[in-house]
């Protein structure tokens, strides 16, 4: 993934950024440490599986000699990426200086005092889309600054729908109607998510309670609000799936490969599932190329509301080298290298014109469907406990998809579940 797939406009401007001494407004920050303090710094961040953040940093490192940038990549677990980060941090380690934390995350390490409080004036937040800049902010102040982002897609049998002469989905209703009639006609499951328990279907639970008009938590994880009629209608739509068969039981064992896999292998009509799947589903062996299409996800009265996905990058507070640190946020996060980001790294960018630029959009024709999804998209239930609200979310979804439970008996006990982890020192 070289520099031949860069048009030669963005080669120009990306030498022209790297020319400017440390550029980039030399942004402000706060930390115990000097401020100011100028050397080699780490980026800290899950596996880099498209393998294009390397040329970026050797980019930034032939123009900043002395202030070296170094790829630290933790497991590509997102789990085992919080657990090691949070054991350097709690050790007070300068190990990691710039941090690349998942957008659930950020809370929980600005509760913690484990990353730096920023100036937003000192970033170009106006060019970033709206939605994006909620996830990095907690209390009221910016801890991060948006780096990728992510919005759950619809993803449907173009083909299919053609031939039955109607439109895809924009409502529950048409959704299910669609998936209960005409997928079995072509021998298809109807709609699958990712439903098994782990963080992937917390945000499916998220959107569906989202798009109800229900939520889990309010006031950035201090309010319990999960119990009323909307929230017990989200879960209610999904449970109601698989009680009349139009989302195949199978669908409980799925993350996003195996329900990618499921979408490409030609066994559903519809899938709910994130942008990277557009690719994919596009590329030789896939039986669906050619004959799919995206739109935003359905909710009860028209487009619903998808979780917002991606990540942030923060300073650690053990820092040694804060102001590289900013240089080096500020150069990631800049328009030539947001290009590159969906270029070369296959990841959303957070700069709004990147979503309407004519080649690009030629090039990623997902791209004006996934801009409408994160202005529509929400960020998950802000807590620094996020982790545990996952997990109790999770456990109790589940049971409720898996017809164990009742959506009013699940909305109960995560009353009482959530209310147990907000209370909590």
């Amino acid at each position: 993934m070289g520099w031949s797939r860069v048009p030669g406009r963005v080669l120009l401007a990306v030498a022209v950024l790297l020319a400017a001494h440390a550029g980039f407004g030399a942004p402000a920050v706060e930390a115990g440490r000097d401020a100011a303090a100028r050397g080699p710094v780490t980026l800290a961040t899950a596996s880099d599986l498209t393998r294009y953040l390397g040329p970026l940093l050797d980019d930034w490192n032939r123009a900043h000699p002395g202030e070296e940038a170094t790829l630290v990549e933790l497991p590509d677990s997102a789990d085992e990426t919080r657990a090691q980060m949070i054991a350097e941090l709690r050790a007070g380690g300068g190990r990691f200086d710039v941090l690349n934390l998942d957008v659930t995350l950020t809370a929980e390490f600005a509760a913690a005092g484990w990353t730096v409080p920023l100036d937003r004036g000192d970033y170009p937040l106006d060019a970033f889309l709206p939605p994006v800049v909620e996830t990095a902010t907690y209390r009221g102040r910016l801890h991060a600054v948006p780096y990728v982002t992510n919005a759950g897609l619809l993803y449907y049998r173009k083909d299919v729908l053609e031939r039955e002469g109607v439109r895809p989905p924009r409502t529950w209703a048409e959704l299910e109607r669609q998936a209960r009639s005409i997928a079995p006609r072509y021998g298809l499951d109807g709609y699958a998510g990712q439903f098994l328990p782990y963080e992937g279907l917390a945000a499916n639970a998220t959107e569906a309670v989202r798009s109800a008009g229900g939520s889990f938590l309010g006031d950035e994880g201090e309010r319990v609000t999960v119990d009323s009629a909307a929230t017990a209608r989200g879960l209610a739509f999904l449970a109601d799936g698989f009680r009349d068969g139009w989302i195949p039981r199978e669908a409980l064992t799925y993350k996003e490969e195996e329900s990618r896999l499921a979408f490409t292998g030609g066994r559903l009509l519809f899938l709910r599932n994130w942008p990277y799947v557009h690719a994919s589903a596009n590329a030789p062996g896939s039986k669906v190329a050619g004959r799919f299409g995206t739109v935003p996800l359905p909710g009860p009265d028209g487009p619903g509301t998808s979780v917002l996905g991606g990540s942030n990058l923060a300073i650690s507070a053990h820092s040694r080298h804060p102001r590289t640190a900013a240089d080096l946020i500020a150069y990631l996060t800049s328009e030539p290298v947001q290009r590159r980001v969906l270029t070369e790294g296959s990841l959303p960018p957070v700069r709004a014109g990147l979503y309407t630029d004519p080649e690009l959009v030629a090039a990623y024709p997902y791209l004006p469907t996934l801009r409408e999804s994160v202005l529509a998209a929400e960020p998950r239930p802000k807590s620094p406990r996020y982790d545990q609200v996952s997990l109790a979310v999770q456990a109790v979804v589940h049971d409720a998809l898996a017809l164990r439970t009742t959506p009013g008996e699940a909305v109960e006990r995560l009353a009482r579940e959530l209310a147990e982890i907000a209370g909590r020192d």
